[in-house]
């Protein structure tokens, strides 16, 4: 026992004390509630020489299918007004290259590893669940049952509440060890009842949303700027919509909720957090500034020091109403 460190730090203020950014979701202990999102950097070692890996809660790493997917072609990434169109369509190495290529160098790092998967079919997801569950070093699996840019699979989860339910009741049987979040689209009418089947289904935690389906179209050839046609928009210009349903979906569902969409700023994650998410994902806000997530954690700090709060849990869920 460090006796001289317990006189230390029994002598300081509370006001000295360095707030408490340490949050759970699913049993799981995050140092902070900041996130990055899926498809946003790729399997988080490509950024380790321009983040610090150990300063953020967790990473969420790109889509991965048992077998590697070569995506949708090109052109597949559009720039818009405040925010951007991808029809990327999965790309991924596969599960088998990622565990042995990609998660030991993660296993480095201070930092929760959350696998986002994605499937074609119901048999797909619990496949690669299968083969992820018995894989150490993974904290939690991520859904993917909201992603507009393939044809068939994901997407075709988020059209009916009874589909969602099934697809997240089968995977969560084969997810004995790690918890189960999914990753709910905005693309729908009434996403509480989304989240309420995922919920009763036995997810573990839900995020909060993925892409909005959207277009461009190249006025002087008179075709669409995606191959695709159609893609996920992402960026500041869905915040507004992000943020008005992670508050709908917390008051609707009784499990952690994850804060997605449009969040580039330490402002932008206290709103998520005051609308009653658990943590946020920083997606889109990466391309353009690598260092956002970590950013936004210091500036959490900051915050809790400059507003005297000891514990951020104190700030998810403040919004007076």
């Amino acid at each position: 026992m460090d006796l001289g460190n317990m006189q230390y730090n029994k002598g300081k203020s509370k006001a000295d004390q360095p707030p408490r950014l340490e949050v759970e979701i699913s049993g799981i202990k995050f140092k902070n509630p900041v996130m990055t999102a899926s498809g946003t950097f790729a399997y988080g070692l490509e950024f380790a020489h321009l983040v610090d890996l150990n300063a953020i809660g967790g990473i969420v790493v790109k889509g991965i299918s048992l077998r590697p997917i070569k995506g949708n072609p090109p052109p597949r990434i559009w720039e818009t007004a405040s925010g951007m169109l991808n029809a990327i369509g999965w790309q991924n190495i596969g599960a088998t290259e990622f565990v042995t290529k990609k998660l030991p160098g993660l296993h480095k790092f201070e930092t929760n590893i959350i696998v986002n998967i994605v499937g074609f079919d119901l048999e797909d997801y619990l496949e690669v669940a299968r083969f992820l569950n018995d894989c150490p070093g993974i904290a939690a699996l991520e859904l993917n049952i909201s992603c507009p840019n393939v044809k068939k699979g994901g997407f075709h989860f988020n059209k009916d509440p009874r589909d969602a339910h099934h697809v997240t009741a089968r995977t969560k049987q084969v997810c004995t060890r790690l918890p189960l979040w999914v990753k709910l689209s905005p693309n729908v009418t009434d996403i509480g009842e989304f989240a309420r089947a995922c919920e009763d289904a036995g997810a573990d935690a839900l995020s909060v949303i993925n892409t909005i389906v959207g277009m461009a179209i190249d006025i002087e050839r008179r075709i669409p700027r995606l191959r695709f046609v159609t893609g996920g928009l992402s960026g500041p210009a869905i915040k507004p919509v992000a943020l008005r349903m992670v508050w709908d979906t917390c008051r609707a569902v009784k499990i952690p909720v994850i804060g997605v969409g449009g969040i580039a700023t330490v402002e932008d994650a206290l709103e998520f957090l005051m609308a009653g998410a658990r943590a946020v994902q920083v997606g889109t806000a990466n391309f353009y500034n690598p260092a956002a997530s970590e950013q936004i954690a210091h500036g959490l700090a900051a915050y809790c020091r400059t507003h005297r709060i000891e514990d951020i849990n104190q700030v998810i869920g403040s919004l007076s109403i």
